[in-house]
């Protein structure tokens, strides 16, 4: 399963234009729409592919593949055309080049971790301070369940922005 960030407003400008199977449509064989956010299909190699618009605004994709037969010089054409179309497919849909969608999923992890990071500080000096009250330990409670969730629930900016209110409990 991957997760791609898509561009602020796109997503809207997909469904205005059919939904999401409509531009998989473009891109790949046996579309079934699943709803307006979704699609399942495949193409060539690409044996199962399932594509959905998170409620956050993320396109979500688990595809399957085979390995092509790399003596085949035909098969080795069509993995290459269906490599192109999968690139294609998610500049579209994401909105974002392939470089940029690596910066993205970078960004995406170093939120989790920031977050990761900041209940672990937190959790750390209030076992090690004899002077953090208990309403601050509450209220650092609190935020890192909230944190906890929103990570679990993939909301890593969400749980960013809570972690950095959690450091700024204890400055």
């Amino acid at each position: 399963m991957e997760r791609f960030d898509v561009k602020r407003g796109l997503m809207k400008q997909i469904m205005a234009d059919g939904g999401l199977s409509v531009l998989g449509k473009k891109y790949f064989d046996n579309v079934e729409a699943e709803g307006e956010t979704s699609f399942s299909g495949s193409h060539d190699i690409m044996i199962s592919i399932k594509a959905y618009f998170s409620e956050n605004g993320a396109l979500v994709i688990d595809v399957k593949n085979v390995p092509p037969n790399f003596d085949d010089p035909e098969a080795m054409k069509i993995a290459q055309d269906s490599r192109r179309r999968w690139t294609q497919f998610l500049d579209e849909a994401t909105g974002y080049n392939s470089k940029q969608r690596g910066d993205k999923a970078k960004e995406w992890g170093k939120k989790a971790s920031k977050a990761k990071s900041a209940v672990n500080a937190a959790r750390h000096f209030m076992k090690m301070s004899s002077n953090v009250s208990s309403e601050k330990k509450e209220q650092a409670e609190s935020l890192i369940q909230e944190i906890e969730s929103a990570l679990e629930q993939g909301e890593n900016t969400r749980a960013a922005g809570r972690g950095e209110k959690l450091d700024k409990l204890f400055k």
